[in-house]
């Protein structure tokens, strides 16, 4: 097998980043990672520098470049900051890049890389969901590939028949439920922060998390997935699965239904983009159905995470309402971490947003790999988001 040998990981501080370099020191991997990108967390950076040796360090934040090129003194590795120095980091010549940015904030970078011909390991959904067929379409040209590494679009990756793709009838994508499957709408008004943090199952920054207990993760999922896959909106659905063992479905016209199973560690999906198209040997933790137990399944519950109806509404739209639910989103989020909002307010102004954008024709702007273009929608979104949101803040209080 032929592991790619210069790598860039993009968010290399995050969960899926320290991920994946733990990967990397678990498999023996004889990779040479060319850039490590991170936010704000200087400390860690630099210790991933100064035990990988990468070409460039670079922290999103200004302020924190001191700190870094004091940290990584007497190195050869180039540090910088800020978001045109990420996007640098894309840029440069690497086989293989990790996308692990949370957020839209990884769109530029996602894009940069794209157009340099890696391969794209993509872990920012956000990436698919504003900028859709426009990110598939750069990488095709440029020579690349996009990657899933999401748990979800994996295992659809690795069990779709790409010369069957007029027989599939279904992609099903599984969901833990969160920590708030079983609570009541009543309760769920009531969820703290740390209540919303505290998934069962899986291991993710704050915004993520906060995402899998609104079951927004899963709603940006299905519009990625029906990009990513091209698929009718009509053609995902979400089957709640609280194991988190199967981790996507796919469902052919002759009534097979083909599935992924493994145990919840990010490691594995990406271990699966890592070799593409080949497979890797690593101490990959194995599954065991009899000791995991009974696997069960249940349908969503849409009133109580109403963020999947917001979904199907966004591909229905078309045109930049997935970017738009994206960024209501991302602002609600933030508002909800600040105590400025309740739990269940999320989804509501990510809805009000999206029939503000409707209202007012932004949503008919056309979907394009222009960033100045996609940043424009992003902002006028947020704008949008801010002012609905000034409703629901004053009730909170």
């Amino acid at each position: 097998m032929s592991l790619p040998r210069r790598v860039s990981i993009l968010g290399s501080t995050g969960s899926i980043g320290v991920s994946t370099l733990d990967l990397f020191e678990a498999s023996g991997a004889e990779v040479e990672v060319v850039a490590l990108t991170a936010g704000r967390n200087v400390a860690l950076l630099a210790e991933q520098a100064l035990k990988w040796r990468p070409t460039m360090a670079v922290i999103e934040d200004p302020e924190l470049l001191p700190d870094l090129r004091a940290r990584l003194q007497g190195t050869n590795i180039q540090c910088s900051a800020g978001a045109s120095a990420i996007e640098a980091a894309a840029s440069v010549e690497a086989q293989w890049v990790m996308s692990a940015i949370v957020g839209f904030a990884g769109l530029a970078p996602t894009l940069a890389a794209a157009r340099s011909g890696a391969v794209i390991a993509l872990a920012n959904k956000e990436s698919l969901v504003c900028a859709g067929p426009s990110l598939l379409r750069v990488a095709k040209l440029a020579g690349g590939v996009v990657i899933p590494v999401d748990s979800e679009h994996s295992a659809i990756f690795q069990v779709l028949d790409s010369l069957n793709l007029d027989k599939v009838s279904r992609l099903i994508l599984t969901a833990s439920g969160g920590p708030f499957r079983t609570w009541s709408r009543e309760k769920m008004a009531r969820a703290s922060l740390d209540e919303a943090l505290a998934h069962p199952n899986w291991s993710m920054g704050q915004k993520i998390s906060i995402d899998s207990a609104t079951m927004m993760n899963k709603a940006l999922e299905m519009i990625e997935a029906a990009y990513l896959f091209s698929m009718r909106p009509d053609q995902v659905d979400v089957l709640v699965h609280p194991q988190s063992i199967i981790h996507s479905l796919v469902e052919y016209a002759d009534g097979s239904t083909l599935a992924q199973l493994g145990m919840p560690d990010m490691r594995t999906p990406i271990a699966c983009a890592l070799a593409w198209p080949d497979r890797m040997s690593w101490p990959a933790p194995r599954l065991d159905l009899v000791a995991t137990g009974p696997l069960t399944f249940e349908a969503p519950n849409e009133s109580n995470f109403p963020a999947l109806s917001l979904a199907r509404q966004a591909l229905a739209l078309g045109g930049v309402a997935p970017a738009v639910l994206n960024a209501a989103n991302e602002v609600a989020v933030e508002a909800f971490i600040q105590s400025r909002i309740g739990f269940l307010d999320i989804a509501a102004i990510v809805a009000d947003t999206l029939g503000v954008a409707e209202t007012c024709g932004l949503i008919r702007t056309e979907v394009t790999s222009d960033l100045a273009t996609i940043q424009q929608v992003d902002s006028d979104a947020r704008r949008m988001a801010g002012e609905v949101m000034l409703g629901y803040a004053g009730r909170h209080a």
